[in-house]
């Protein structure tokens, strides 16, 4: 035992009647990000997840595609498995109701609970769901006979069958409700399913016999082990309760919390429940039904064709990008629609923009004006605590957020830092320190990487890949895998004198390349008249354009239309550039852009100052409006364009 307090976490076994989709994707990037958290947080975590493989609806698709359904699942689960691959996702056991392991215990609760009487022989005839594998009382189902839950057609089914005695259960579950308010959450669902047992519970029918792929039910030769009951039984299999291996169970059990999408909330939060009552073990903690997603407004479907393939996405993107917008695009347990569109303007946003950008423009700085190295904190500015307290209160607020299951809230806090950190250097403009020898120089810059130290930190449960990036740049000789919360809500233990490694843009812009293919193949082609001016894209490549970042501007005395430009063009080359655009800009609102630069342009004199290169603008007829080139992505000065 290592003394540490322990975290049993779970999500759904998943059915395998299908390929992975957003759905599966939304409910264990939420758990793997709690699991992450609470190993942050010290905590000796088991995050339980896998797959519920039987029943009805695999036996009939596996026949009609010519396989076996034990060959059919393998290669869905297949699937699965490759999916968590791709989204780093950081289980500790993945389960299988095809194991071993798991079907003897199943059999021993199911003989169990026939042995007290909870469980007895009877005969079913009713309404039944195939593909939710539920069974309903003919007040429950939709007008035409439809599932109330997936809205298709039930069947009228009369087998032989065991039955649970569910209604048995009926009070105890509402005292337990009633006693135990933060059992299920959110609220809207705690409602729902108090209406849903106060109307009155049904004894329920745990086995089948109309079909035979299932857990055979020992002593009970063609019967199987209905598939929910199966399926539920997983959370303390997978532990090995009711074996001589159940050191788990003791260790884990009860869970802290089951998460699970709203559609499934009635099986664990009733029969579940329900189950575990009759076996006199221990209630979970916490259920946490989530919400939906729907795909530019309209419910997920192969025959739309709109079905999100969160493994393909995460290929194309990374599994930072797609868990990051999954994670803070809405808040947890309430609906969600994803759009391609909202996507990219969230990463770039978020991600390229607010995070990388700071990473950028700190560790350039650094580079630039202390030699790549962070020195201790010297004199204090007027903006120092403004950014400490933003960050520190923020970081000890995300614990709460993530205990919540906040995660949009949580990410919020985080971004609170980053944007507090971006507006410090506005404020302080290390540049101009730099220029007066300000002894304020290294108090802003280690505060800025401190600020970055923390992010990191505070971003490993929700991005696996993207934290090592700010860290290695950052230069920490101890490992990220090392830190804990209470690091990241501790300010000033980034170690001085550390020396930086300035690296690549850690979260490059993601350009709507489909988009601007499906533009130019659909556009209709024409030959176009060249004008007479054309030139070659030999003469074109003489041209030498480069991102050059703004350092200083002043006016030029005597001159309304010009200001004298210091621009940064990369290592060893500071150019002085004389533009005219006082007319148009203030000096101070040009300080830190990134602009476009002609690099190799003679040299020239206005007004005696030498000019090193030019701006590229764009402006009206008559110059009645002009705007300087400028680059939106934090490339790194002297970045050819081309």
């Amino acid at each position: 035992m290592s003394g540490r307090p322990t975290y049993y976490l779970t999500t759904p076994i998943y059915y395998v009647n299908g390929q992975p989709h957003i759905g599966h994707a939304y409910t264990t990037i939420a758990a793997d990000t709690l699991a992450r958290f609470k190993r942050l947080e010290g905590y000796d975590v088991h995050f339980l997840t896998g797959t519920d493989e039987h029943g009805q609806k695999i036996a009939r698709t596996a026949e009609g595609l010519g396989q076996t359904p034990q060959a059919y699942v393998d290669g869905i689960v297949a699937s699965f498995k490759k999916m968590w691959q791709q989204l780093d996702i950081s289980y500790d056991d993945f389960i299988r109701t095809t194991e071993e392991r798991h079907q003897k215990v199943v059999q021993k609760v199911f003989q169990r609970l026939l042995d007290q009487d909870d469980i007895y022989l009877g005969t079913y005839e009713g309404w039944y769901c195939t593909p939710c594998e539920s069974f309903w009382q003919e007040g429950q189902l939709l007008e035409g006979s439809l599932c109330p839950d997936c809205k298709r057609p039930v069947e009228w089914v009369r087998e032989e069958c065991y039955f649970f005695r569910l209604s048995k259960y009926q009070k105890p579950l509402l005292d337990f409700f009633s006693q135990h308010p933060e059992f299920l959450r959110p609220e809207s669902r705690r409602n729902e399913m108090l209406n849903f047992i106060a109307g009155g519970l049904e004894d329920l029918c745990v086995s089948r016999t109309t079909f035979t792929w299932g857990v055979p039910v020992l002593n009970a030769p063609g019967h199987v082990v209905y598939v929910w009951l199966d399926a539920l039984i997983n959370y303390i299999s997978a532990l090995g309760a009711f074996t001589d291996e159940d050191s788990l169970y003791k260790k884990y059990w009860p869970a802290d919390l089951h998460l699970v999408g709203k559609e499934i909330v009635r099986f664990h939060t009733v029969i579940w429940p329900a189950v575990l009552m009759a076996l006199d073990l221990p209630l979970p903690k916490r259920v946490f039904g989530h919400g939906w997603w729907t795909v530019e407004g309209e419910k997920m479907s192969k025959s739309r064709g709109n079905v999100v393939d969160p493994g393909q996405m995460a290929k194309e993107y990374g599994s930072d990008a797609i868990r990051y917008f999954l994670l803070r695009e809405v808040p947890f347990g309430a609906d969600g629609d994803f759009s391609n569109n909202a996507f990219i303007a969230r990463i770039n946003s978020d991600l390229a923009n607010d995070l990388g950008n700071l990473l950028s423009r700190t560790t350039a700085m650094i580079d630039k004006f202390q030699g790549g190295r962070v020195l201790p904190p010297g004199v204090e500015t007027e903006f120092d605590q403004e950014l400490i307290r933003e960050c520190s209160e923020g970081a000890k607020a995300v614990g709460s957020a993530v205990d919540n299951l906040a995660f949009h809230q949580a990410l919020e806090q985080i971004w609170r830092g980053i944007n507090a950190a971006n507006k410090y250097i506005e404020n302080t403009a290390p540049w101009t320190l730099a220029k007066e020898h300000s002894p304020k120089l290294a108090t802003v810059f280690y505060n800025l990487a401190e600020a970055l130290r923390i992010t990191a930190v505070l971003l490993v449960p929700f991005l696996p890949n993207l934290p090592r990036k700010i860290w290695e740049q950052l230069g920490i000789e101890t490992p990220l895998a090392a830190q804990s919360y209470l690091d990241a809500c501790t300010w000033g233990l980034f170690p001085a004198q550390t020396v930086i490694r300035r690296g690549e843009p850690i979260f490059p812009r993601i350009e709507d390349e489909k988009k601007e293919k499906a533009k130019m193949e659909t556009a209709p082609a024409k030959q176009a008249e060249l004008p007479e001016n054309v030139i070659g894209i030999e003469d074109f490549a003489k041209t030498q354009l480069k991102v050059g970042k703004v350092i200083s501007a002043e006016k030029v005395e005597g001159a309304d239309k010009l200001l004298s430009l210091k621009v940064d063009l990369g290592p060893d080359d500071e150019r002085q550039i004389v533009a005219g655009v006082a007319k148009y800009y203030l000096p101070q609102d040009l300080i830190g852009k990134l602009v476009v630069v002609v690099a190799n342009l003679k040299p020239a004199k206005l007004r005696g100052i030498t000019s090193e290169g030019m701006l590229l603008a764009a402006s009206t007829a008559g110059k009645t409006q002009l705007a300087l080139l400028t680059v939106d992505s934090p490339l790194p000065p002297g970045s050819r364009i081309s």
